[in-house]
């Protein structure tokens, strides 16, 4: 599967023989670019203040958890501190043009070929969040002593939150979207759904167990944990794939490019197997609508790729959205055809960062270009666009994200895959019918749990 030139394949070789330094030359952050954190950058590096005609406002971060007089109990489902607004106008195909420089070409592209039916609903901005302090304290010790490794492949002295937050490079912006998220253990039955043109349904169903030991409040900058991320997946649906258990840990401070070390279990044969072969562009979930390396649009290693910091925009992004995981939103009314029902989905204008990616030359990937849109107050992905390599827009990506009271982050919920080519589109991460996910909660996983005995013992 992976196709790497030459020149890769043997500095990959002289790092295993450990003959080779491996730290890139970039640029330390220092105690100036720090003290913008206090003056007009908040402390996780997003711009303090509104927007010129007030659109956007000014960062309170006034809520830490669960706004006052909000009712909320973890393990509940997080309820919408918004509930009571109503959008400001609808965006559609008619009156796009109007909108045109706050909104993607994948956007415009769903315009275009669901001129009935795609609409966006806009409401009123809000930036009322924050993280607690211990994250903040962690960025201010661990960012002047960051050190990336190989081609950006590891990064090294890393704290559990964002390692860049006034990023100066892509690969810097890049790292800060795979260690956004700063949530130490997530479980979670997912269901997915492949709707296609014709509005018919494939089912998926999905265990998820993530655990980030890094992302531990008493965070030891030394402890090996640290370096790396733990996942188990447990298949339910689709039938054929039943009992199916894919396990392994990513890791973060490694110089060389395949930093995956996953395991699969075979119910079919009772065996667990190496997968070696597990990330980049493989297809991945139901009809393989997805990359192992679209999860949160960009996820593994980004040796394949430059990676550039385009600039800053100011679009209409997925935000706030607690209605979209609503028990009361069935999937019959929630996956029409298309494009999930537009008026489930909230959107507001924020500031993003655009970050591009273009295939090296001599490597192989099914992207030839991305887009990631990230948000500047949690460095979330919240749109992507994906180019084929004809430099034709093939995938467009939309991720719903809340602010999660229990692990006081922001927080990932739906997010939905749309092939326009083809006209279908994969809805993933979904609870609406199912239980809300845990976060940060008992009892606590141990590193025995996600290896490749503990998967035989689970399917069996």
């Amino acid at each position: 599967m992976k196709a790497r030139p030459l020149k890769i394949l043997l500095h990959a070789g002289v790092l295993a023989a450990g003959a080779l330094a491996v730290t890139m030359a970039t640029a330390k952050i220092t105690q100036d670019d720090l003290k913008q954190l206090d003056g007009n950058l908040t402390p996780l590096g997003a711009e303090r203040a509104a927007n010129k005609d007030g659109t956007i406002p000014a960062w309170t971060g006034k809520w830490l958890g669960a706004p006052t007089g909000l009712a909320y109990k973890p393990g509940e489902r997080y309820p919408d501190p918004y509930a009571d607004e109503k959008p400001l106008y609808v965006i559609t195909a008619q009156n796009m043009a109007q909108y045109d420089k706050q909104l993607t070409e994948g956007m415009k592209a769903l315009f275009k070929k669901f001129p009935e039916t795609f609409k966006l609903p806009v409401y009123a901005t809000h930036r009322d969040f924050r993280y607690d302090d211990g994250t903040y304290k962690a960025i201010r010790t661990y960012a002047p002593q960051i050190e990336m490794l190989g081609e950006g492949n590891g990064v090294k002295n890393s704290p559990p939150t964002v390692p860049y937050p006034i990023p100066k490079t892509g690969l810097e912006l890049l790292w800060n979207l795979r260690f956004a998220s700063a949530i130490e253990s997530e479980r979670a039955v997912y269901d997915q759904a492949v709707v296609y043109a014709d509005g018919k349904i494939a089912w998926g169903k999905v265990k998820y167990e993530i655990w980030s030991p890094k992302d531990n409040q008493h965070f030891d900058g030394k402890a090996a944990l640290n370096t790396r991320t733990f996942y188990r997946m447990y298949t339910e649906l689709p039938l054929r794939d039943r009992g199916s258990i894919l396990t392994g840990f990513s890791l973060y401070d490694s110089a060389e490019p395949d930093t995956n070390r996953a395991w699969s279990y075979n119910p079919g044969t009772r065996r667990v197997r190496q997968a070696p072969e597990y990330g980049y562009d493989q297809p991945f979930g139901p009809g393989g609508f997805r990359t192992v390396d679209d999860d949160h649009f960009f996820n593994g290693s980004p040796e394949r790729y430059d990676w550039k910091i385009v600039g800053k925009r100011e679009l209409y992004v997925p935000y706030n959205n607690y209605r979209m995981s609503s028990p009361s939103i069935k999937y019959q009314d929630l996956l029409t055809k298309g494009h999930a029902d537009s008026t489930n989905m909230r959107y507001e204008l924020h500031r993003v960062w655009v970050l591009e990616a273009t295939l090296k030359q001599g490597f192989r990937h099914q992207y030839a270009k991305r887009i990631i849109y990230i948000d500047e107050d949690s460095w979330y992905g919240v749109l992507a666009d994906n180019y084929d390599s004809r430099g034709q827009l093939w995938r467009t990506n939309i991720q719903a994200n809340v602010y999660a009271y229990d692990a006081k982050r922001f927080y990932p919920t739906a997010v939905f895959y749309h092939d326009l080519i083809s006209g279908a589109y994969l809805a993933d991460r979904l609870t609406n019918e199912g239980q809300p996910p845990r976060l940060n909660s008992e009892p606590k996983y141990v590193e025995a749990y996600f290896s490749p005995d503990a998967a035989r013992g689970a399917g069996n």
